[in-house]
């Protein structure tokens, strides 16, 4: 497995744990870390986490918690005990639900929190009642989330460079919003390339649909096709 490659973490952006451990096995050899999101989670709950760590994979949870913070810190214990490697949180949740969070993760677990979704833009925002720019929210959640003791930031790519200018390398940027040349766009508004986005600085990118519908996604995952590099980037590998 290629250096690149072991950033990308696929979206199992499915509806069964059948058709997600098909893929997990269609792209082993290739692809380490799969993502588990709200419409696998919720059709197959917890088991599917299991079994997809049972594979020997990685899971990344990414189920947006936002709520009160006891509930959160319950929820982020939960998340610990499955054994996942990531978990995802809603910064918008304010500070005090970020820190019941972190303070309630164990194992090892990384809190990753969500600043402004990919499918989000300036009207969306201001449809909320936010009238800052979409750079603007993202910096502001982000600090937050720092503050509190978070691991990662998840973004779009187009936010990595702000990023890492105010955090340095003291956090981790996970991108989504991944596109290579030949795919739609989607619903995602705020999307960059795979080459773009590791060149940009992000320490891992997650992608979905375009390999999770494609009919070949053993082929359409590797590196010419995905559009990586096939050397270092930036010189951060």
């Amino acid at each position: 497995m290629t250096k690149s490659a072991d950033k990308i973490i696929v979206a199992l952006d499915v509806a069964t744990k059948e058709k997600a451990l098909d893929l997990i096995e269609q792209l082993s050899g290739q692809i380490s870390f799969f993502k588990i999101g709200l419409q696998l989670y919720t059709a197959e709950g917890p088991e599917i986490v299991r079994a997809v760590l049972s594979t020997g994979a990685k899971v990344w949870l990414d189920i947006k918690l936002h709520d009160i913070p006891n509930t959160v810190a319950r929820a982020v214990e939960s998340a610990s005990n499955l054994g996942v490697q990531m978990l995802t949180i809603h910064l918008s949740g304010g500070s005090e639900m970020i820190r019941a969070a972190t303070a309630a993760r164990a194992n090892n677990i990384l809190i990753l929190g969500v600043s402004v979704l990919t499918s989000a833009t300036e009207e969306t925002l201001r449809e909320i009642g936010i009238s800052d720019k979409v750079d603007d929210q993202v910096l502001r959640l982000a600090k937050l989330g720092v503050e509190a003791g978070i691991d990662g930031i998840v973004a779009s790519p187009h936010e990595i460079k702000t990023l890492r200018a105010a955090f340095g390398h003291k956090i981790k940027i996970v991108v989504q919003g991944i596109r290579p040349t030949w795919a739609e766009p989607g619903d995602q508004k705020r999307f960059m390339t795979p080459r773009q986005a590791l060149g940009a600085g992000a320490d891992y990118i997650g992608i979905g649909r375009p390999i999770t519908r494609h009919s070949r996604p053993l082929r359409e995952q590797r590196g010419r096709s995905l559009d990586l590099p096939r050397c270092k980037v930036a010189g951060r590998f």
